[in-house]
């Protein structure tokens, strides 16, 4: 029940989050924004968006080795596409963490204890990879500009996110160290995959957009995505860039269109682990 209840109260923010940000733009002009988009530029950005999956399948798939659970590539990838599923389809059941923390723990009687850390210090991974590039483009945006002191704490951010993780990396989860230069960089690779991604859906939209604000801000989204208030961060991402986009000046229905159609190219990739959810290890 009390699972339930949270399950519910995400989905009423999600909802309320997005009833507010449609409620503050044309929504007649964001449908005709998503009906002029480039296919083929959404292809693109759905190819990188799904390469960083993989890259990301690979980097946990180093931390089980620090426990001794010897997967291949090709069954990583499968059950990390399984935990897309659920996380996203399933939100109010086990989860697609806790599904991968429990299979593993069934295959290769690992204690849930270090399945928990792998899967947590995976997601510190991603998460430090989004801050250290969020503020590098949030230093060279519009934001910046118009409040000089951004600029300083962005470069700050960036520079010193890192070596705090790096120190925490080593303090607190010591037995992941073996490859930790290799998890570090594949990390930050994932990111940027994503970035890419985020690029060519840009490209996609049927009106000139300024290219690195709208980066900064899907980075700056990413972040509140990852707070455990919505689901799979629907709404959160267009209220990030509903605000946004007006501080600056621009229209926030180009915003909203990316968020929508990013949210997209997530679902359908997502999606696709309902091919293996009954076999994810054989």
């Amino acid at each position: 029940m009390k699972k339930k209840l949270k399950t519910a109260l995400k989905i009423l923010v999600s909802l309320a989050l997005l009833g507010y940000v449609l409620s503050q733009i044309d929504t007649r002009q964001l449908l005709q924004t998503l009906k002029s988009c480039d296919i083929f530029d959404l292809f693109l950005a759905f190819i990188f968006f799904n390469l960083s999956k993989i890259v990301a399948s690979v980097r946990l798939n180093y931390y089980f080795k620090d426990l001794g659970i010897k997967l291949s590539e090709t069954k990583a990838l499968i059950l990390y596409y399984v935990g897309m599923f659920y996380n996203l389809f399933l939100p109010g059941g086990i989860g697609g963490d806790g599904y991968k923390i429990y299979l593993l723990q069934k295959r290769h009687n690992t204690g849930y204890k270090d399945l928990i850390a792998a899967t947590l210090l995976d997601r510190l991974s991603g998460l430090v990879a989004l801050l250290f590039l969020a503020g590098l483009l949030v230093a060279w945006s519009t934001f910046s500009r118009l409040w000089p002191p951004l600029l300083y704490f962005a470069l700050g951010g960036a520079v010193l996110v890192y070596p705090i993780f790096l120190w925490l990396h080593k303090k607190l989860f010591r037995k992941f160290t073996t490859y930790i230069t290799t998890t570090t960089l594949l990390g930050l690779a994932t990111q940027l995959l994503q970035l890419i991604s985020a690029y060519f859906i840009v490209r996609a939209l049927p009106a000139q957009v300024p290219l690195v604000d709208f980066l900064a801000l899907f980075l700056i989204s990413s972040v509140v995505a990852v707070l455990p208030l919505t689901i799979g961060g629907v709404g959160a991402r267009e209220f990030t860039f509903l605000y946004g986009l007006r501080l600056i000046g621009h229209d926030p229905a180009l915003g909203v269109a990316f968020s929508f159609l990013f949210f997209l190219i997530t679902l359908i990739s997502s999606a696709l682990g309902i091919f293996f959810i009954h076999r994810p290890l054989r």
